[in-house]
């Protein structure tokens, strides 16, 4: 895939809802699929509502998965994805709207060829495809070796606060529902702590590219929400190639190139530079992007 950039609104990124590590999985590649096809207007798949097709052996290359276990794994994901649903908030003129959607409206798994179809729900086009400001971005492969469906939507709620690197203090109730967790499960606060929490921390600390730490808080003995603290690991922007010496101070900019990649990561974050991105491309591209920029008197002195 020529660009592997999954894009939510950030209704979509704080919805709740459950799914399996497969349906999670299948879902982020659609919408990367969905993506590529919708730049630049190109608006095939919404205008004549043309079915998504993801074949087992992108799903197996994207994700790593053993060949032997993949094909029943898509057949059962794709007999249950039918019947997920989730919940969001939209805002209307008279308030608040609680709806409540599919994820798709139709879907096959076609055996010759091991591919799935489905279609998106029309409810959830808006929330892939049609984005201004509201969104969260990441690449694909930052979540493509978690093993936990707990672990992707953690990751998402998290770097949807990338801008200040921690949240607010999530409700623990709020937490479970965003998380998938139902309410028949992991009742006990270890239970979820051990099978929840802790291998979906574990999972990003090793995996993505932050590291993350949580706290919890109570009301008396009970606790009753968390918050989260996170950081980008070593950033690659300070990594890229670059044939000058790194202390070396340029003219124009008066600052080093260390000093240059940090300013454009932190740019990168800022809705005002919105009209310099392309909409294709990570925080960390588009971050890459604007360090070249710096370089030119121009867009320095802009």
């Amino acid at each position: 895939m020529k660009n592997n950039l999954v894009v939510k609104d950030n209704a979509l990124i704080n919805a709740s809802y459950s799914l399996g590590l497969v349906e999670q999985r299948l879902i982020l590649l659609a919408i990367v699929i969905i993506r590529e096809h919708t730049h630049n207007m190109h608006l095939d798949y919404i205008a004549f509502n043309k079915p998504i097709e993801i074949t087992a052996e992108s799903y197996i290359n994207t994700f790593g998965v053993s060949h032997s276990t993949a094909y029943e794994t898509l057949k059962d994901a794709c007999k249950s994805l039918f019947s997920r649903q989730f919940s969001y908030q939209e805002p209307r003129e008279k308030g608040i709207a609680h709806k409540t959607t599919r994820w798709v409206s139709d879907i096959a798994y076609i055996d010759n060829s091991a591919t799935i179809e489905f279609t998106f729900a029309p409810a959830v086009l808006p929330l892939i495809t049609y984005l201004e400001q509201h969104l969260t971005s990441y690449e694909l492969k930052q979540v493509s070796n978690l093993t936990s469906g707990y672990a992707i939507r953690l990751y998402e709620l998290l770097i949807a606060w990338r801008s200040v690197g921690k949240t607010p203090i999530i409700d623990l109730y709020e937490f479970r529902s965003k998380l998938g967790v139902g309410d028949d499960k992991y009742q006990r606060m270890g239970q979820f702590k051990e099978k929840v929490l802790h291998i979906a921390i574990e999972q990003l600390n090793k995996h993505t590219d932050i590291t993350a730490t949580y706290e919890q808080h109570k009301q008396g003995r009970t606790i009753t929400g968390f918050s989260f603290k996170f950081k980008l690991k070593q950033s690659k922007l300070i990594k890229a190639e670059s044939k000058r010496d790194p202390n070396t101070v340029d003219l124009i900019a008066k600052m080093t190139d260390k000093q240059r990649f940090t300013f454009a990561s932190k740019l990168s974050d800022m809705p005002e530079m919105g009209k310099y991105s392309h909409g294709t491309e990570s925080y960390q591209q588009f971050a890459v992007r604007i360090a070249e920029m710096l370089l030119q008197p121009e867009k320095f002195r802009e």
